[in-house]
């Protein structure tokens, strides 16, 4: 699990917990179930028997593989449309190539990330590139899901390529885990993601019996998603493995721990976001408000509202070997 990594020694280092600080409990751990997304590819849908209420602002998150693809075998999605919210695709190993109609697009690879905000409307492809059909090769990753509240359902359309070098990186404050800030702050380190609604995100590696804690602003909800590996979570320790999503309660900072004598660290995903608390209707690719508004777009995409498929635009690969 490359990303982005770093000599955790030169590095900034989180400021350790106060005597006023709390640390935030956990309230659940649940196992994502396994699944196919667009044509194929294996996915672990993160989210699944979590409360909407828990999420919020988050609405949905797919950990894309991990799979070691023989040559010939990876899959993407088709194109397809979206409006109300953003996809964000962090890769973790391998490459996605993205396309959107609104001019977005690029490759996304080891530690990088594509931030779309679907807004008013945007149709978009994800799909491994022509080399990596060919060859195979591992392939892991996250989708997200970020809502919009009411105000910017209808935003345009916007999309940021931020790079792996791009992300900002800071160290816990023993040394032991490096952390990996994509968007919003932790202990006042800003990421280069730009959001309408206000979230952290960041991806920390926690090597063998090390300890990360780190600030997180009370007015966020609070998850942590484990990547791969096996720790704790929590002022209790609070068992998590690979594939597990622990949601917190209330407090002022997140304590995760990796598991000692084992020779792979423990990576997690750290989420949180300020609540929006409005009605969410979600259906398939539009997360609206109501059904009358997903009504609207499934009728505005009917009518080509969302843009058009670019000449020579991107296509998924299909099976028999055309790409």
């Amino acid at each position: 699990m490359p990303a982005i990594t770093a000599d955790t020694l030169t590095l900034t280092r989180v400021a350790p917990a106060g005597p006023a600080d709390t640390e935030r409990p956990v309230r659940s751990v649940t196992t994502g179930p396994k699944g196919y997304e667009g044509l194929g590819f294996p996915v672990v849908r993160a989210f699944a028997g979590v409360s909407a209420a828990a999420l919020d602002p988050f609405v949905h998150m797919d950990q894309l593989g991990e799979v070691d693809y023989q040559p010939g075998e990876p899959r993407g999605t088709d194109w397809h449309p979206h409006r109300g919210f953003e996809t964000v695709t962090y890769m973790i190993d391998g490459t996605f190539a993205h396309q959107d109609s609104h001019g977005g697009g690029g490759l996304i690879t080891d530690g990088a990330t594509q931030w779309m905000t679907a807004g008013s409307g945007v149709l978009h492809i994800e799909t491994p590139p022509a080399e990596m059909v060919g060859s195979g090769g591992l392939f892991h990753g996250i989708q997200l899901w970020v809502n919009l509240p009411k105000r910017d359902k209808f935003a345009p359309p916007r999309y940021q390529a931020i790079e792996g070098g791009d992300t900002r990186l800071l160290a816990s404050d023993d040394g032991g885990a490096l952390i990996r800030v994509i968007a919003g702050e932790v202990d006042g380190h800003l990421g280069p993601g730009i959001t309408h609604t206000p979230i952290t995100m960041a991806h920390a590696t926690i090597e063998s019996g090390a300890r990360l804690n780190i600030p997180w602003r009370r007015d966020f909800n609070a998850l942590v998603y484990a990547l791969s590996g096996e720790g704790s979570v929590g002022p209790v320790g609070h068992p998590v493995k690979q594939g597990q999503l622990a949601v917190l309660g209330v407090g002022d900072r997140i304590t995760v721990a990796a598991r000692a004598g084992r020779e792979t660290p423990l990576d997690v995903l750290l989420l949180g976001g300020q609540p929006i608390r409005e009605p969410v209707f979600h259906y398939g690719p539009f997360v609206m408000n109501s059904k009358s508004e997903v009504i609207q777009a499934l009728e505005d995409y009917q009518a080509g509202k969302f843009g058009s498929i670019p000449p020579n635009a991107l296509m998924p690969h299909r099976s028999g070997g055309t790409l």
